[in-house]
């Protein structure tokens, strides 16, 4: 997981023009109003009542807009170039950028000088293009299962001017990763932060202060938003999730004024109308694949979804009229039975037919 110190703010306005041209072939009307948008910005400080003086700024691209994180992904577009020449594996999402390969347990310190050396290209074309990798907070990790684990011995990456050590877990974009999948970590993180936000809630008086809607609002912002972000990594985790069961438990306690101990499971379903943890995060996967099917996700998650149609030797199938994706085989029930190829399309074939009508659904 790569790391980049001020992203954002050191974009050069004048390359980034040149490339919108040259590389992607906007020109004109749509060029210029690029152009209005990103340059001719202003900026001062102000302290008490007093303001420095009014600076131009040169470089950067304006953050909190959704124009913002394109630009920046059309600006560095070429690390993933980079990284594929090298024979790796990359995703970009705003300023974070991942690179990943796979590879055998024996093989892995073999890996690394490919690694090494598609970094320190990718941090000379940050330098040429006023970007700074920061390598003391660039993270690495190998993911596998225990005993594979146990095969590696490569602890470091030399690269030109750090060494980065491998962690056994990492963050991307939220979401601790730790080094066999088991995410307990990311779980055991979320319900005490959630725990938390439920205890400054109960201390200020929520359901004294507001009104049941409100407080539902209120706790949905809080608690069940952070619940359900990138949930569908947690698939077939039952004994994992429970924790996160119990927040839900403990927040819809406390928005019907419930006891710790009162029996919740009813209120729940009809009066709040959530659904269970298992079946948020199967929800999520069908909404992805829902997604999947219309193209309006990405090409790297809608090719992995493909109905049975679609293959020749299989119309004649009774699965073939009803919709069915096909399912890939899977040794690992820990790895397999969890990657998106495998749990998506099953997901979506468990739904009723009317239920998966593309052309009905929202």
């Amino acid at each position: 997981m790569l790391d980049m110190s001020a992203a954002f703010d050191t974009v050069d306005q004048t390359i980034l023009l040149d490339r919108l041209q040259t590389s992607f072939g906007i020109t004109d009307s749509v060029l210029s109003w690029i152009e209005s948008f990103v340059t001719g910005r202003t900026q001062a400080a102000h302290v008490g009542g007093d303001r420095s003086t009014i600076s131009a700024v040169i470089c950067g691209v304006p953050q909190g807009s959704v124009l913002g994180p394109l630009l920046f992904l059309l600006y560095t577009a070429d690390i993933l170039k980079i990284v594929q020449n090298h024979g790796l594996m990359g995703h970009s999402y705003a300023d974070d950028t991942s690179i990943y390969l796979h590879t055998d347990a024996s093989l892995c310190s073999s890996q690394l000088p490919i690694i090494s050396a598609c970094i320190d290209d990718i941090n000379k074309w940050m330098s040429s293009n006023h970007l700074k990798l920061n390598a003391d907070k660039t993270q690495f990790i190998w993911l596998g299962t225990l005993s594979q684990l146990m095969k590696v011995n490569c602890q470091t990456i030399t690269l030109t001017d750090a060494v980065i050590q491998v962690s056994d877990r990492v963050t991307c974009l939220g979401v601790v990763i730790d080094s066999q999948l088991t995410f307990a970590d990311i779980v055991k993180k979320l319900a005490g932060s959630c725990f938390y936000q439920l205890r400054q809630l109960r201390a200020v008086g929520l359901r004294r202060s507001l009104t049941t809607a409100a407080a539902t609002t209120l706790v949905h912002a809080l608690i069940s938003s952070r619940v359900d972000y990138c949930n569908s990594v947690l698939y077939g985790m039952c004994e994992v999730i429970r924790p996160l069961q119990s927040v839900l438990n403990a927040a819809a306690r406390l928005i019907t004024g419930k006891r710790k101990f009162d029996r919740i499971t009813s209120t729940i379903r009809d009066h709040l109308h959530w659904l269970p943890v298992i079946q948020r995060i199967v929800f999520k996967l069908c909404s992805i694949v829902s997604k999947c099917l219309r193209r309006t996700a990405p090409s790297y998650l809608a090719d992995l979804c493909t109905p049975v149609s679609a293959t020749t030797a299989r119309t004649r199938l009774r699965s073939s009229s009803r919709g069915d994706l096909i399912i890939p085989r899977s040794r690992l029930s820990r790895y397999g039975s969890r990657s998106f190829a495998v749990c998506g399309p099953a997901a979506w074939n468990s739904l009723p037919i009317a239920v998966r009508d593309l052309s009905s659904s929202a």
